[in-house]
């Protein structure tokens, strides 16, 4: 059993508050690093998520997920 953080909800939820990929980078200052890991599901720091919450205005759920993946 491979278990696995997806962040597909952050993609959903960017698209519902109108947060473009290009806000996200020019606007709120993320590195392409940060926004290439979280595309790429990698870890990223809770300091990452916490900057997601706040510029989103979610929750965490809004832009993580745990999926349990059975290999």
């Amino acid at each position: 059993v491979v278990t696995v953080i997806s962040f597909d909800p952050l993609w959903k939820t960017m698209k519902e508050k109108n947060i473009s990929t290009y806000k996200l980078l020019n606007v709120y200052g993320f590195s392409h690093g940060t926004y290439d890991s979280l595309k790429q599901n990698r870890n990223v720091t809770l300091q990452t998520i916490n900057q997601l919450c706040k510029i989103l205005q979610c929750k965490v759920e809004d832009v993580v997920v745990y999926v349990e993946d059975k290999e």
